[in-house]
């Protein structure tokens, strides 16, 4: 793979057209017989320059960057300086090369300052930007180029060799088509494949690397003890009267009143006293029954109180009484912990008085983009965000709100939002400084291929492994994956819905292993992702695209039967595809035999949260 990077600002901005930088694209793919060419097209800044050739230098690992323009003595002219800049090695005696056969044709040659040399492995070749001079500089190199670039990969020696018999070998006329290179990350398709060296793998392939290199516990899992008995105390099961069963039926004398949350009534009485108790309050110590009140008349009463009650059931011991401990007994096992905690093991906790005994999830949410806005920014009206090119950050309060509602509450997941610069430096010192201190990053926007998407070349700096560069989905493709030893990476698409999707189809599952105990097994995976179930389309026809899908739908219950309702629009910027949407509906890649599907189809839901069916018809 090549690159091309035409610098010029009056081409950037619209006003004047490239011709040196088509034509010098033309010129690498006749001479190295090669289709993957990248061309960008940048202004004269130096920033820019310098992160644009690190990025198709150390992300794409092209083979040779050639620039165009940007090589004089005007005051905009920084080209020289910005790839010397970046390069490991210098290569004088190119420019000096394109520099003499420039002088054949004009004097002017001499005012040109380009500059040529090696970072790392790949070649950087400054031109003019005249068509002509391109085409002058380009044709002075040409022979040399592919055992330079041999030279650079030291699995290409036998190439090395033969490069140099071919030099000694009828005047030394080497062509550049015997250079000729595949990248290895290419996937040869091109069209839209051709800017990016890392291949798309399967949205399932892409899950099962995630879960493989997110940490889960290997310990068995950790069961909390009860360090109470519940109840403490013997409890009363229903309103009634407590008594001594040996004292049968009949009329008793109402001695005391005992109300839940008073205290243990431990004097004695006799067979025909009573006391009458509330539901949970604690009987007395020397009572052995409680009476419900529908068992019992009242006979007397003296004001407010009642006096004498006639007991109409015989009692037995233990009648209608909770012993002590009889829910849970100190040191009982209450539950195994599963992740995230659920209502029914918060209650238990709160029962026994216990908090959550689990290391906190660390979890940092950034959002990429110059031009993006705090929500709530009271000093920025709508007004002044729509003149200046701005617009409002949805995706960092999406993802928060996300994490929340799949129950990963403060007490067991700490989170931190930011919102950083489209800048390389940045990018850089933000992950730096949450790397090790957070265990997952999940950050959107800067992940393509745009002038200022620095995502991978910030965590290839920072040494994470890119797990994976792209994925086959739709909307989603550009989904990044890192890991390093100590925090895991997402890199999440900028537009709001295709950060919805990943987040589920990705994060999530990793979200939930890192906190659970479950083994990476097929069946026991599962638990971490959306619940899928089979649902019928209902739409009468949906046109597929190349890549599956994952449509955002809503879910109609017809005669106990589930039908799926696309939700609109599924243009990856229209963050109101999801407010209806109560699952993900998986589509198929279009096909020459199947380019639609239609109502009726039978497709896989992943469901999206727990009312999942908008109606019942």
């Amino acid at each position: 793979m090549y690159s091309v990077i035409t610098i010029s600002d009056t081409c950037a901005a619209g006003t004047a057209t490239d011709t040196s930088g088509p034509h010098l694209t033309t010129l690498i793919k006749e001479a190295f017989a090669t289709e993957t060419v990248n061309y960008l097209l940048i202004a004269d800044e130096e920033e820019i320059i310098k992160k644009s050739l690190i990025y198709a230098c150390d992300v794409m690992k092209v083979r040779a960057v050639f620039t165009t323009g940007g090589t004089g003595f005007a005051p905009r002219d920084v080209t020289p300086e910005a790839t010397r800049a970046v390069l490991t090695k210098e290569a004088p005696q190119l420019s000096l090369a394109m520099t003499l056969r420039s002088l054949e044709k004009t004097k002017f040659a001499v005012l040109s300052r380009a500059v040529c040399g090696v970072r790392n492995r790949t070649l950087i070749v400054n031109f003019p930007g005249s068509k002509k001079a391109v085409s002058e500089c380009f044709e002075s190199i040409v022979d040399v180029l592919p055992h330079l670039l041999n030279l650079l990969n030291e699995g290409e020696i036998e190439a090395v060799r033969a490069t140099h018999r071919m030099v000694q070998k009828d005047g030394g006329e080497v062509r550049a088509s015997s250079g000729h290179h595949v990248c290895p990350h290419a996937t040869g398709k091109g069209g839209e494949d051709r800017n990016s060296p890392y291949p798309m793998i399967e949205a399932r392939e892409a899950l099962k690397m995630i879960l493989q290199h997110t940490p889960a516990s290997t310990e068995p899992p950790k069961r909390q003890l009860s360090r109470i008995n519940i109840p403490p105390f013997r409890a009363s099961i229903k309103d009634g009267y407590a008594v001594k069963a040996n004292g049968g039926k009949g009329v008793k004398k109402v001695i005391g009143y005992i109300s839940a949350g008073d205290g243990i009534i431990t004097s004695n009485f006799t067979i025909d006293e009573c006391y009458k108790i509330n539901t949970g309050a604690p009987v007395p110590s020397y009572a052995d029954a409680v009476v419900q009140i529908e068992d019992t008349k009242l006979v007397s009463r003296e004001g407010d109180y009642e006096k004498l009650v006639e007991i109409l059931s015989e009692p037995s011991p233990n009648l209608d009484i909770r012993p002590i401990g009889s829910d849970l007994r100190i040191s009982e096992e209450v539950f195994q912990y599963r992740f995230p905690l659920e209502a029914t093991q918060r209650a238990l906790l709160a029962a026994i008085g216990e908090k959550p005994a689990v290391e906190k999830l660390k979890v940092a949410i950034l959002s990429t983009g110059d031009e993006l806005l705090h929500p709530y920014d009271i000093d920025a009206t709508v007004e002044q965000a729509n003149q200046e090119g701005k617009i409002y950050d949805s995706n960092t309060t999406m993802l928060v709100e996300l994490i929340r509602k799949f129950g990963f509450t403060d007490d067991q997941c700490e989170i931190q939002q930011r919102v950083v610069k489209d800048d390389f430096d940045s990018l850089v010192e933000v992950i730096q400084s949450l790397t090790g201190e957070m265990h997952i990053i999940i950050c959107t926007g800067g992940v393509s291929m745009g002038d200022k998407d620095f995502v991978k070349p910030a965590l290839q700096k920072l040494d994470y492994k890119l797990v994976f560069g792209r994925v086959n989905i739709k909307p989603g493709k550009p989904c990044v994956f890192a890991s390093n030893c100590k925090t895991q990476f997402f890199g999440l698409p900028g537009n709001p819905v295709s950060a919805f999707v990943t987040f589920h189809l990705f994060a999530l599952p990793a979200l939930r292993q890192y906190l659970g105990t479950i083994n990476q097994t097929p069946s026991q995976s599962a638990r971490c992702t959306l619940p899928i179930i089979n649902v019928e389309l209902l739409d009468e026809q949906y046109d597929l695209d190349p890549r599956p899908e994952y449509a955002r739908a809503s879910i109609v219950s017809r005669n106990g039967k589930l039908m799926a309702s696309i939700t609109g629009g599924q243009i990856s910027s229209r963050l109101k595809s999801t407010i209806e949407a109560d699952a993900l509906l998986e589509l198929p890649a279009r096909t020459d035999g199947r380019p639609s599907i239609k109502a009726g189809t039978i497709l896989k839901a992943h469901i999206l949260r727990f009312d999942f069916i908008s109606s019942y018809e």
